[in-house]
Parts: C-alpha cells; structure tokens; sequence
C-alpha cells in the first residue's frame, strides 16, 4: 500500500513562494510612501481639477506670501454655528489661508474666533464694540435652510496684524441687492483679493506716489480726508499746486477731484506730458455746477463749468456733457413736508438728481460691487480718438433720462409727480476706462510759454480713468463736530455704499501693484440646486444614496469571494480531496 503526504511539497513551495511575494510587495510599498514623503516635504505642489480653478492661487498672491520678512496673523471671526450657505465662506476662507500658510513657508500664521462665545454679556458687547473701532461691522445674515428662515448676527472679516501694523479685511462683500446665496458666491470670489491685499498693507511698504493735483478750486481737506487717507495706508499720496512744480515725474498717478477753476495752457501741458510719458490720470469731474446747499425752494440754474478741459478729454478719447442726468433708481434727501406747531416735520424723499449706480462692467475694478452713491452726475459720450480702446465702467439704471443745461433743480422738484414714461433712457454711461498710446493735445499747436518739458506728441501706453461726478470721492463733513465721516457713508439714510472700495480699486488698476487687482475677476460658477424638484424627489435620492453603496459593496464581496475560491481551487485541485488521488488499480 502506498502512503500519500497530506501537503505534498509542490503545494508547499507554492506558499511560500507567495509568501516572499507579498512580503516583496509590501516592503517595496514602505520603501515607495517613505521616499514620496520625502520628496513632498522638501517639493510643494498641488492639483486643482475644478473647472474655474476655484483652488488655485495666483502667481501674484505666491509672489507676495513668497516676499514676506516677518510673521503676518490672520485671525478670522467666523466661528461658530452658521447656515449651511454660510459655512461655505468660512470653509472657503479656511481652505484659502492654509494656502497662504503653505506658500508663505508658514509665514501665515490664522486662527478663527467666535466673538460670540463669550457667555458674559457686557464683556461680549464690549469685544463687539472693539472689534467695530477696529473696522468689522456687524452683519444681519438672512439664509433659507429648507422651509425655514434663518437670522444670525455675525462679524464676516478677519484682523490682519504684522509687528505694528494691523488692518481690518471685510469677508462678505458683494451686492447687497442680490440674493444671500449669489452674495456669498461673490464674496468667495474675492476672498483670495480681500487677504491678498490686507497682507500686502501691513508687510509691504508703498510702492507707487501718487499726486493729488490742487490750486483749481478742487475739494478741501475735510471732504476728501477719507479718500486720501485710504490710499495713504497703501501708497505714497502727495498734494501738490500744480503752477508750482516744474513737472509731475515725480508720481505714477495723478488725481484731479472736482476742480471749480480753468486751468491754464501751462497747467494742461504738464498733464499731457506726464500722461503721454506713461503717467496715469484720474479725473473726477462735474459737468455742471450744481449744489444742493445752495437750492431754494424756489429753484436755481444749474450752468455748465468752464475748466478749459475738454479740448483734452476730447484728443482723449470722451467728453463730459455740460448736462445732468436723472434716475428713478435715486437715493434720498431730507425734505420738510409740513409742521406740527412751531416744529417742520421732515421726510426722506428720493432724489432723482442722485442716482445709485448698480451696472457695472466685469472689469477687475468694478465687478461685484456694492452700489455707488453720485450727486449731480453728467453723461460721458466717446469721440474718436485712435489709438485708443474705451471701455465703460458704470452706467445709471434703465430708468434714467438727461437733462440739458442749464438745468433747473428745486427742493420741490420731489413734490412733483414724475411720469415714469419720461425716465426712459437706458443704462447712460458715467464713468469710462481709456487705455492706449495718447497722442499729446498740443500735437501741432504751440508749446506755451514758460514750460521746460521737452515736446512728445505721442510715447508710451498709458491709462486714463474719467468720472463725470466730482463728488464720486467726496467724503460728508459731521456738521456738529466738523470731523470727516467715511467715504460712501450717508448720514441722512445711515446707509453705506462702495465709492470707497471703487475708487481703491481703480488707484490699484491704474497703478498695477504686484498686479493683485486682477484676483477681482476671479469668478466661481454658482451651480445651485433645483429646490422644488429636490423637495419632491428628496426620498428616492436618499435611498439612491444609501441604497447604491450597499448593493455595490454587497456585488463586491461576492465577487472577490467567487475570484478567491476558484484562485485557490486552481493552485490546490486536491486540497477538496483528504484521502488523496484515487488509487483504485494501484499496484
């Protein structure tokens, strides 16, 4: 009889060459995440595969976080409980720091705060009110969650500090005329400018000068303190009289705010000059003189302004009409409507003499703004000039209409009932872009006397920005206290509107500082479910949901158990037979 070994050494040396297989394999796949470590310590990168590359920093902001000389905190008031709409800034705003932190080589140091948890109320008020002196306003968040509504007050902004400086950053910003969940998308899409730019404030020092022209009846001190003073903390802001310096090559910007005065030949050479040598300008101008101080009840005359100033706008590319435009999309002024004894009882009423501006073009300067407040605002018409590419910045509502000079404007002009048939001019223009090789006003005339700039009649690419309102930068004055309020503050309707933010963005565009104003345009496609379809179909994806994972991971195991038995009935084809082969016939 012949005796059969029960693991015949064949079987035996097939497990153990399986053995040293695996034992192989997983020794090389130590040996691979030990040297990918390795290599992801010393070597950053990552890959963003969304389509509007929500993820990816610019080459400006790495350049900037790539500069730092010393830590920079961020510390964030976003904690705490939020809508879900909501937490999508915050997780945003978290995901883009650690991007920072990362490529700042953790330069960038963040921690997020809830200015709310303190459970002590007068201790929680007064870090409210340290935090609003510090430039973060609270903010009444509506979101929809389902069928319910939900209301919050929260702090969306962030302090930035480095050594002694310290700034404030406003998280939420965006169109408040537009729904919460678009409003939050827009503030998503400037977070990477907002952070970028607070952080260049306190690291960085001013790059540019820029030169606030005056000697032409321009705004005084108090009316433009708020302006000047912002772009102060980012740039290097010089007034200078104009009959007094031989040139203006001294700056890289230029800004002329509401001049009353013509200026002389002289004065316009200097300007065309710098321009044409590659200098920017910036003009605030009004079309017609018009004040509402100065209003009655019985009316006045609004006359255009000679500033001796057209011919150039004009070789420029535009011309600011000598008229006034009127929108029913307005803001308000107090108006006495009758009295109550010895007491005149006032009212706001719409001013159609001050439009709010809420078209804006998708340029990096004017996207995703708030509305903007004008008062006695002209038209702009565009006239040939080659060369010379214009691009329109706002526009009035498609309510709106011009009125020819002179104009007549009453303080009962609101007491009138208005036939909206007459508002029926669409979207007029206030405010234009110009950008090109200008060719100099004084091409083929003679250079006036008294000037030592040599003649250019046509140089380098520059940039040109005209507003047909001069109060655009105007700050109002607390009559009580004669301290300047902040620019886009109005103390009849307490309400706060972005002529601040505009005019920082266009000294930024035109100044082009490490290039950062671009971030603007940054654009993140809002893909918003269908509510009422996902009301109605709620219970079927959910069980989708739950139901498609479990049946997958059941069709798994089977089929690895299937793969399994017939592996091993193939490497043992006896191992279901203990008594070995069959031996019926042996010997």
């Amino acid at each position: 009889m012949v005796e059969h070994p029960l693991t015949p050494e064949p079987q035996k040396s097939v497990v153990e060459s399986r053995r040293r297989s695996d034992w192989t394999f997983f020794l090389v796949a130590v040996g691979l995440l030990l040297v990918l470590n390795f290599v992801a310590s010393r070597y950053f990168f990552r890959l963003d595969l969304t389509e509007d590359k929500r993820y990816t920093i610019s080459d400006q902001t790495k350049k900037l976080l790539g500069a730092l000389k010393e830590p920079v905190q961020v510390t964030v008031y976003l904690e705490g409980e939020f809508p879900a709409g909501f937490r999508r800034l915050q997780n945003s705003t978290r995901e883009m720091l650690e991007e920072f932190r990362l490529y700042s080589d953790g330069n960038i140091q963040y921690q997020f705060v809830d200015p709310s948890a303190n459970t002590n109320e007068q201790a929680r008020n007064q870090f409210y009110a340290q935090l609003a002196q510090k430039g973060l306003q609270p903010t009444n968040l509506f979101a929809q969650e389902g069928d319910k509504k939900v209301e919050k007050i929260v702090f969306p902004g962030a302090i930035i500090s480095a050594g002694t400086k310290e700034t404030a950053a406003i998280l939420l910003k965006g169109s408040q005329a537009a729904p919460p969940e678009e409003r939050l998308n827009q503030s998503i899409e400037g977070l990477e400018y907002e952070l970028a730019s607070a952080v260049r404030k306190v690291a960085s020092a001013s790059a540019g000068r820029i030169g606030i022209l005056q000697g032409h009846g321009e705004l005084w001190l108090p009316q433009a303190a708020d302006f000047l003073g912002t772009l102060s903390e980012f740039y290097t802001v010089n007034r200078v009289q104009l009959s007094q310096v031989p040139d203006l090559n001294n700056f890289n910007l230029v800004v002329l705010m509401k001049p009353t005065q013509p200026f002389s030949e002289l004065d316009k050479y200097k300007m065309d000059q710098f321009l044409i040598r590659g200098g920017k300008l910036l003009f605030l101008l009004d079309g017609v003189r018009a004040s509402l101080d100065s209003l009655s009840e019985e009316g006045a005359l609004a006359f255009p302004y000679d500033l001796n100033l057209q011919d150039m706008l004009f070789r420029y590319g535009v011309r600011v009409n000598p008229d006034l435009v009127q929108d029913l999309n307005a803001s308000f002024i107090p108006m006495v409507t009758g009295y109550m004894g010895n007491q005149p009882q006032t009212q706001l009423v719409p001013w159609r003499f001050y439009p709010l501006i809420t078209n804006f073009s998708d340029l990096p300067m004017t996207r995703n703004l708030d509305a903007v407040q004008t008062k006695f605002v002209s038209s702009i018409d565009t006239v040939k000039a080659v060369g010379i590419k214009k691009s329109p910045l706002l526009w009035t509502s498609q309510y709106s209409r011009k009125r020819e000079s002179p104009v007549s404007i009453s303080l009962n002009d609101p007491r009138v009932d208005r036939d909206p048939k007459l508002f029926s001019q669409n979207a007029i223009p206030v405010g234009y872009l110009l950008e090109g090789k200008f060719q100099s006003v004084f091409k083929n005339r003679p250079v006036p006397e008294g000037s030592s700039i040599p003649f250019q009649a046509e140089g380098k690419a520059s940039q040109v920005v005209v507003f047909s309102d001069g109060d655009l930068g105007a700050n109002e004055v607390d009559p009580r206290t004669g301290r300047p309020l902040e620019l886009g503050f109005d103390r009849f309707t307490r309400s706060r509107f972005a002529n601040k933010e505009l005019l920082k963005n266009v000294a930024d565009y035109l100044l082009d500082e490490k290039g950062l104003i671009e971030l603007r345009g940054k654009e993140i496609k809002l893909r918003p479910l269908d509510k009422a379809k996902l009301r109605d179909e709620r219970t079927k994806w959910q069980a989708i949901n739950l139901g498609v994972p479990l049946v997958l991971l059941l069709l798994f195991g089977v089929v690895k158990f299937w793969l399994r038995k017939r592996k091993y009935a193939r490497s043992f084809p006896d191992q279901g037979n203990p008594s070995g082969p069959d031996l019926a016939g042996a010997p």
